[in-house]
């Protein structure tokens, strides 16, 4: 249950939804109310599918390309590092400095708004840490998107209730609390990798 809740929790700090709320509904702004609520459940439904994508299959990329679980290890902590930073130093625009549009399809709210290639990195990180818990994985990746998923749904009564301020506090708290999750996967992957050093020594 540990790791079920652990594995959760990162994923849905990365997802970071309080802070996608404001691009959201900049790109939704557009579209009927009454129908904007589908498009975000459409979004939601076809990011959680690309995610158990790579949840299922990215084990066997890495077997593909010999990629070893230390080389994930320090990647994902690099990616997590990079995005934590632009969380808690956020640019106008949010994360990707998406423009406002048309009604969505797949881009930009599914990929890369909530299965954004950290989330993919994760996920694969995940995998082949333990690829004897998929089912522990995959409980966390439904709990993660659940919780992402409300928070979405509601965005109107989300952003009335904490506000434009509110949100960016929220989104610096989360990048802080990401920048210490990316800096323990970099240092559990460096550790590896020393540790196959001196086996092979």
């Amino acid at each position: 249950m540990f790791d079920i809740l652990t594995a959760a929790t990162m994923l849905f700090l990365i997802m970071d939804p309080l802070g996608n709320l404001p691009i959201f509904m900049s790109v939704l702004k557009s579209i009927d109310p009454k129908r904007r609520l589908w498009v975000i459940f459409r979004e939601l439904c076809i990011a959680l599918l690309i995610l158990f994508i790579f949840l299922f299959s990215g084990q066997g990329l890495l077997d593909f390309l010999k990629i070893g679980q230390e080389t994930v290890s320090i990647a994902g902590g690099i990616i997590l590092f990079l995005i934590a930073i632009k969380m808690i130093f956020p640019k106008p625009g949010g994360l990707m400095n998406l423009p406002e549009g048309e009604e969505p399809i797949i881009v930009p709210l599914a990929v890369p708004m909530i299965a954004g290639p950290s989330t993919m990195a994760a996920l694969i990180l995940l995998a082949s840490q333990d690829p004897t818990k998929m089912m522990e994985w995959s409980i966390a990746l439904l709990l993660a998107w659940g919780c992402s998923a409300i928070i979405l749904m509601m965005s109107n009564m989300f952003h009335r209730i904490l506000t434009d301020k509110g949100l960016r506090a929220i989104e610096r708290l989360m990048g802080m609390i990401l920048v210490m999750i990316a800096i323990q996967m970099l240092l559990n992957g460096v550790g590896v990798y020393f540790e196959h050093l001196l086996n092979k020594a």
